[in-house]
């Protein structure tokens, strides 16, 4: 990889190598990533809405005296990403169609969407949150 002056990738030299999909070489290698990408340059923008737990403990009404269950609403349960980068064939999908977005979820066509301004919600994520969250705190 090369990086600029503040340390931020900005190109990527790889080979690919089919006989490598799925994770097993028949030659016996072991694969131990594999990268997933979109071309930006024939990807179509998005708006993709990244939806997260309403709440930030796993029982909204467990909370001090004089505060309520809003006290546990979570800040960061919708993060929109204005200018996501997908794969064409995503361009004129209808409302309710599902996919799965590699490393990230799954995800619903939005009634919002319109031609040249598709909107994909997350529906389910990949990662288990609550796991985060309990880290975090300590618990």
């Amino acid at each position: 990889m090369v990086k600029n002056e503040k340390g931020e990738v900005v190109e990527v030299h790889c080979t690919y190598d089919p006989a490598t999909r799925g994770g097993n070489a028949p030659d016996g290698r072991k694969v131990k990533s594999t990268i997933h990408w979109v071309s930006a340059e024939h990807a179509i923008d998005a708006e993709v809405r990244l939806y997260d737990k309403l709440f930030t403990k796993e029982d909204p009404g467990d909370v001090e005296e004089g505060y309520d269950f809003k006290s546990n609403l979570n800040p960061n349960s919708l993060e929109v990403v204005s200018n996501a980068k997908l794969e064409p064939s995503l361009a004129n999908v209808p409302a309710g169609s599902r996919y799965q977005f590699e490393r990230l979820g799954y995800f619903s066509v939005d009634p919002d969407s319109r031609p040249g301004h598709p909107v994909f919600n997350r529906t389910v994520a990949l990662k288990d949150t609550w796991a985060k969250i309990e880290k975090k705190s300590g618990a």
